[in-house]
């Protein structure tokens, strides 16, 4: 999620576009083979930034159509000033857990992180998810050393109240700054504890493959937000663009310790709430939902 839209990065390989065509090309054979192979059933969550006007306008209505479409959980990207009980009572009254929070990282800082985590306790969430940080966490290799330094503090403060704090790439931490890349950076210098949450679509704007990633850091992306990449059509939605799904979800669901997939939709090929349906149809032909 990003409330200030990225600029792209165009970036393609053959293998990425080849896989995908095979699984658009015979989805009930993707999902016999994944289920020959054993591979974990991961509940399937919707971000709710893809369909933020329709949150905005009637919040109910919105959570009851993303449940009704069969998704099991939700991510917060603000609250549309409810409080977390009422929000926990929206969600339990259909059937849906949350599967985490983008939370600024102002608000897990002094004073503000008690209160975060008993918001985040009674919306029933362990997920701590920040989904961008200020110029001055991020401007040089040694900011981002001293960010990764920040968030071991961070993972060992929450532990012991049952959350774990993450971080949401966009597209600049697969670029290379004094040397390296930044996600490499963050990623190499922080514990375990501390949550990969790989943004797909994102990632690969910024030439970072998922696939790669995800065996660098073998059990860090406990939440993995689906979102398409495709060169040649812009607005494709999952299954109609060109990333390696199959090894995607073959990696989250064997190393990668994946607990939740997340869909993440943020073009306007289609009215919002009829993009995520499309999405959660394929994630269903494939077996994944």
């Amino acid at each position: 999620m990003n409330n200030n839209l990225c600029s792209r990065r165009e970036f393609l390989t053959q293998t990425a576009g080849a896989a995908a065509l095979l699984a658009l090309a015979a989805p009930e054979g993707f999902a016999a083979a994944e289920s020959r192979r054993g591979s974990r059933r991961i509940p399937v969550g919707l971000q709710l930034y893809s369909v933020r006007n329709d949150c905005a306008r009637d919040l109910k209505a919105t959570i009851q159509a993303v449940a009704k479409i069969g998704y099991k959980g939700v991510e917060f990207a603000g609250y549309y000033d409810r409080d977390a009980k009422t929000l926990r009572q929206l969600l339990d009254d259909n059937g849906l857990r949350c599967c985490g929070t983008h939370t600024g990282i102002d608000t897990l800082l002094g004073d503000s992180l008690a209160k975060t985590m008993e918001f985040n306790r009674t919306l029933g969430n362990r997920y701590l998810i920040v989904p961008g940080l200020p110029a001055s966490y991020t401007k040089s290799k040694a900011a981002w050393q001293k960010t990764a330094a920040l968030f071991n503090e961070l993972a060992e403060k929450v532990r012991p109240e049952g959350f774990r704090v993450g971080y949401h790439n966009h597209t600049t931490e697969f670029v290379a700054l004094d040397g390296e890349l930044p996600w490499d950076t963050f990623f190499g210098g922080t514990r375990r504890e501390v949550i990969m949450q790989f943004d797909t679509g994102n990632a690969m704007h910024g030439g970072g493959d998922a696939t790669v990633y995800l065996k660098r850091y073998p059990g860090r992306a406990a939440t993995v937000h689906l979102k398409p990449f495709s060169k040649a059509k812009p607005n494709a939605l999952i299954g109609d663009d060109e990333l390696p799904w199959p090894e995607i979800f073959r990696l989250c669901e064997t190393t990668g310790r994946t607990e939740w997939y997340i869909v993440e939709y943020e073009s306007d090929a289609y009215p919002p709430l009829v993009s995520v349906e499309k999405t959660f149809e394929v994630l269903r032909r494939w077996g994944k939902a």
